[in-house]
């Protein structure tokens, strides 16, 4: 395991945060930083490799078989999450996990506690990484970026592995959504590919939520707090009063499997002034429009009670369930479980509660259902990564590989017996 640590370590040691806030492509121009590297590995190993002015490095590896067989890509993010820091991230290995607590930060008293992560339990006897309870980790998705590489490495070493033409992409800004703005599906090349952006071991995902962002202004009049009767309206208070209108069950902590929801990402709020930002989200296409349209309806309420300007509401679309774009192509989720039941990996068929590359490549016309790469509690100081999840996601990159060379030779799924839909 010790290549795929080493590559890990080297990839997370440089800070790709993007910036939401940003209105550049990349968002920012550190990505650039882990992408030359990327780029300078995959021209060593023998690998065509571009990176553009927009950060998307793409590479190809030519088929070294005859034949009508598809070509396939592999996608993986290289930025990390503007949640949290990605700067300085001093990353701990735990070998041999024998279970129970795991001290993150002794200073700090931040602990990776056993009884809030029960999952840790599944394993025992494994190498962890860990952070150091001051920043993220990583692993969203330099587990995914360290797992396509290794596997690329594979393939190149072994040319005995016949192989059809494999399609590589690393992505900026994936966590601000924007990670496919100007992705060139043409140069990619691929029919279709996986994103490597899931959690946990065996993850497979071929529908997500459906996603919009909402900003609301509330304008208000500031008045003498002792001269204020029937003249302040209190901008901060309206906030506060939106928010309370909006089911209270329908919250991510609330939620879970196909639920949507609201979620207040942000607020701030003064008498005169203040603005609130949601995301939305469903995976029912009918239940999302719903959502939308109740928050419009909650703002014209507000107007009508307090004035026709009180609040001003945005609603933008970020991105849309791929369910429909992929099941009439689902010979590639079913190779994606064969691939993992060959690999010994219990396959675990998953709506996601978020969205990947993947969701917007599926509309321009790359089918692309994500695999897992590992990682647990991601965008935050609890985020940890089984090595073994990591090995496992590259097993499963070789082995996809070789069943689209073999065609339709493998058995196929069946999906609904295979599906463990939460």
């Amino acid at each position: 395991m010790e290549p795929i640590i080493e590559r890990f370590l080297r990839y997370i040691a440089i800070d790709t945060q993007s910036d939401e806030n940003s209105t550049t492509q990349p968002s920012t121009t550190k990505q650039f930083d882990l992408q030359r590297i990327l780029l300078c590995e995959l021209t060593e190993m023998g690998i065509t490799a571009t990176l553009d002015q927009y950060g998307y490095l793409m590479a190809s590896i030519p088929a070294n078989t005859e034949g009508d067989i598809t070509p396939i890509g592999f996608i993986a993010h290289v930025d990390t999450s503007p949640d949290c820091s990605g700067k300085n991230i001093n990353p701990q290995i735990i070998t041999n996990y024998t279970g129970g607590d795991i001290i993150l930060n002794k200073e700090r008293n931040i602990v990776l506690s056993e009884k809030m992560f029960p999952e840790l339990r599944n394993y025992l006897n494994q190498t962890l990484i860990t952070t150091d309870g001051t920043t993220l980790l990583g692993a969203d998705d330099k587990a995914g970026v360290a797992a396509i590489m290794h596997a690329a490495n594979h393939i190149m070493k072994h040319p005995e592995i016949k192989h059809g033409q494999i399609k590589i992409a690393f992505t900026p800004d994936e966590e601000v959504g924007r990670g496919v703005e100007h992705f060139d599906v043409a140069k990619f090349g691929a029919r279709y590919a996986y994103t490597i952006d899931g959690g946990e071991i065996g993850e497979l995902e071929y529908e997500n939520f459906n996603a919009a962002t909402a900003t609301l202004l509330i304008h208000g009049t500031n008045i003498h707090p002792g001269y204020a009767k029937n003249k302040m309206i209190n901008a901060a208070r309206i906030a506060m009063e939106i928010d309370s209108m909006l089911p209270k069950y329908e919250r991510p902590e609330s939620t879970d499997g196909y639920d949507g929801f609201y979620h207040l990402t942000g607020m701030t709020a003064t008498v005169e002034e203040a603005s609130m930002h949601y995301i939305i989200r469903d995976h029912d296409h009918d239940k999302f429009l719903l959502r939308k349209n109740n928050l419009t309806s909650i703002a014209e309420s507000i107007n009508d009670k307090y004035g026709p300007s009180t609040v001003e509401i945005t609603i933008t679309d970020s991105y849309y369930n791929m369910r429909k774009m992929v099941e009439p192509h689902i010979h590639i989720v079913e190779k994606a479980i064969q691939a993992m039941k060959d690999c010994n990996v219990t396959p675990l068929v998953r709506p996601i509660r978020g969205g990947t590359d993947g969701a917007s490549l599926s509309f321009k016309g790359i089918p692309c259902p994500n695999i897992f790469a590992g990682g647990h509690n991601f965008h935050g100081r609890y985020e940890y990564l089984p090595v073994q999840s990591m090995m496992k996601a590259a097993d499963v990159i070789v082995r996809i590989i070789t069943l689209f060379a073999q065609g339709d030779k493998y058995q196929p799924i069946d999906i609904q017996q295979t599906n463990t839909h939460i």
